[in-house]
């Protein structure tokens, strides 16, 4: 399985090149994100960090103190923006709580997702994404392109989160940017290739599909 990891990895980089994902300036950034990202795309969350870094509140503390309806209206182009206030407030506060970004960096990874995961709001990927882009920890990512494309590729034969995620964790190296690398790579292969209906004819992978 390695092998062919590896050669899906290959052919996507020299497809696609270097993705340089995660887009943020600072880890915080990143985890603000991460949250603002689910179920949404990627252009409706740069317009909500926008306008978070111009009412100057990209920072763990401004965003607790905040009032909610502020941090609503500067969020809601993200969408489920009541929602996604009350994930960063709780987030947030968690954060402040252990130390901060220089705190909660310093934790294993094994306890540092168990407590991502404990926090409202905070499922797997959005688990992962933190500790895998903002705080340097060797985890992979696992979305929804990734179910699709490696069911389709018939390197899967199932759709749970984790399961895949120990596959992706056992069969490559454990290097940090190749894990992000890959996952990046495998987001642009979802959205050009791999998509609910598939453009196949100039997929990069099209010689190693079973679909």
């Amino acid at each position: 399985m390695q092998s062919r990891l590896i050669n899906i990895h290959k052919k996507l980089l020299k497809h696609f090149g270097r993705q340089h994902w995660w887009p943020g300036e600072t880890p915080f950034e990143i985890m603000v994100g991460a949250i603002l990202t689910q179920n949404t795309n990627w252009g409706n969350v740069e317009r909500a960090i926008n306008n978070l870094k111009q009412a100057q509140a990209l920072n763990p503390q401004k965003m607790v103190e905040s009032k909610a309806s502020n941090v609503e209206c500067w969020i809601k182009p993200s969408g489920y923006f009541r929602a996604k206030t009350k994930k960063l407030k709780i987030f947030c506060g968690w954060l402040l709580k252990n130390g901060g970004v220089p705190g909660v960096g310093g934790w294993g990874l094994g306890e540092l997702r168990r407590e991502l995961l404990g926090i409202w709001g905070i499922g797997p990927e959005t688990a992962d994404s933190i500790l895998c882009y903002a705080l340097g920890k060797k985890s992979f990512v696992v979305d929804a392109y990734t179910v699709r494309i490696f069911n389709r590729l018939g390197l899967i034969k199932t759709k749970d989160y984790h399961e895949i995620k120990k596959i992706f964790e056992n069969d490559l190296p454990r290097n940090l940017k190749l894990y992000q690398e890959y996952h990046a790579l495998i987001v642009a292969l979802g959205k050009n290739y791999c998509k609910p209906k598939p453009a196949c004819e100039n997929c990069p992978v099209k010689s190693l599909c079973s679909d």
